[in-house]
């Protein structure tokens, strides 16, 4: 059926368009079309190729990247070699649709206009409905309404495939972070009577892990084990290497694994794991007893934890026994520091991100240790525990580099009060993964081994 063009009325100048354009026309007798390349481009201001196709076969053919837009006349029989594998007969209205159908088929990335009779509004919605950009009557076709109608269909259907794809992105985001957040500890500590806060951000945009990673799990005998970790480097290599060295160290621990035994076997993994051998780990143990006064600590290459007793200033453990961090050394050892906790006690383990942060904008110089230490204690002297002093200490640590900081956080605090027990506190209540409100480290500052 041809394309007449009548007599061109008098239609509101639409936007100009600076790109070249292709009008990709099927229709069943493309040598009645009176459409021509001068007047197109007359009315669109810029250049117009016009391709014909006399049925959906031969416009398969014809169908190329560079075609903007189809023109696709509703009235268009369908033969049975266009018709895809297993498709069954149609009738009523999905068989005036059945040409619309076959071209979003074979041209899911084109904008599609369809053309049909002036009286037949319901199947021009209808064409709309089932995936045309637009709609255009034969009776008011001309080259300006044309013209016009091809360059909004093009515009509509590269809003129509960016909203798709942002829809996408976003429900990966979703799936992502719910993967993420599954994959954060759920510290086990049920009747180990030890309080427990935790804070963690990683320092990557938009994620939930990062390299640092901790753990705080109570085996059968009453003794509670805390890890703290840090792969070095910050992208989503490093998170996945972090979550494997948790899982394997909960694992190695409920099996009854722990000290230089553990660390080793720990090792191991992570030298099978690692994308290169200049990955390494810091890690930082604690096994604490079941009376909850002594504790067992080994250092891997990491900052030692901070103890604080009752009525007494927060001070460093030793560190001066610590071994190399994971995957420097082959045949490394890490000896087992037999430590007093006493009995009222805060103990808080910590990553680098938090003491790496510089002291004021324009400077570079760091929290460090001693600082940390000093902060700490400060918040302490306010009466501040638990939940309170991390996300004090947080804040201090974040406000003193004059915004947020530039690596992986994570902080741990176990804590013991027989007094709390003893009037009725019982034991922890029953964990879950702590919410992320942290920022990230710049290098990497180590205790002296």
């Amino acid at each position: 059926m041809p394309v007449p063009v009548p007599q061109q009325r008098s239609v509101p100048a639409a936007e100009t368009s600076h790109g070249d354009l292709t009008l990709l026309v099927i229709e069943d007798d493309p040598a009645g079309t009176t459409i021509t390349v001068p007047e197109l481009s007359a009315a669109a201001g810029t250049r117009v190729r016009i391709r014909t196709a006399r049925n959906l076969t031969e416009a398969a053919r014809l169908l190329t990247d560079d075609v903007d837009c189809i023109l696709l006349d509703l009235a268009l029989p369908v033969a049975g070699s266009d018709s895809a594998p297993g498709d069954a007969p149609v009738s009523g209205r999905a068989a005036e649709l059945a040409a619309l159908t076959h071209v979003l088929r074979i041209a899911p990335l084109h904008a599609v206009l369809a053309l049909t009779a002036e009286d037949d509004t319901e199947l021009a919605a209808e064409a709309v409905r089932v995936g045309a950009q637009d709609y255009l009557f034969r009776g008011e076709l001309d080259a300006r309404v044309l013209s016009r109608a091809i360059r909004y269909a093009v515009e509509r259907k590269r809003a129509d495939m960016a909203q798709h794809q942002l829809t996408e992105s976003r429900l990966r985001a979703q799936e992502n972070a719910r993967l993420e957040r599954g994959l954060l500890p759920t510290p086990l500590l049920d009747g180990s009577g030890l309080s427990f806060a935790a804070r963690y951000r990683p320092g990557r945009s938009r994620a939930l892990l990062g390299g640092d990673f901790y753990d705080v799990v109570r085996t059968p005998d009453g003794t509670v084990h805390a890890m703290i970790g840090d792969v070095c480097g910050h992208g989503p290599d490093e998170a996945a290497l972090g979550v494997e060295l948790r899982i394997a160290w909960r694992a190695l621990t409920l099996a009854g694994l722990c000290g230089d035994e553990l660390l080793s076997t720990l090792q191991q993994v992570l030298e099978h794991e690692r994308q290169s051998e200049e990955i390494f780990a810091t890690l930082c143990t604690v096994d604490i007893a079941p009376d909850g006064r002594r504790a067992g600590l080994c250092l891997a290459g990491h900052p030692a934890p901070l103890l604080a007793r009752h009525g007494r200033p927060a001070r460093l453990l030793p560190y001066e026994d610590g071994g190399p961090a994971l995957g420097l050394l082959p045949r490394a050892r890490w000896p087992r520091r037999q430590v007093e906790l006493g009995g009222a006690w805060s103990l808080m383990m910590y990553t680098d991100g938090l003491i790496e942060g510089r002291v004021g904008t324009g400077t570079s110089e760091r929290l460090g240790q001693d600082g940390m230490v000093a902060m700490v204690n400060g918040r302490l002297a306010e009466g501040l525990a638990g939940e309170e002093l991390l996300e004090a200490a947080v804040a201090e640590v974040r406000e003193l580099n004059g915004g947020e900081l530039t690596d992986d956080v994570a902080v741990l605090l176990l804590g013991r009060d027989p007094e709390r027990v003893r009037r009725g506190g019982g034991s922890a209540p029953r964990s879950r993964p702590a919410s992320p409100v942290v920022a990230r480290p710049l290098g990497v500052q180590r205790p002296p081994l």
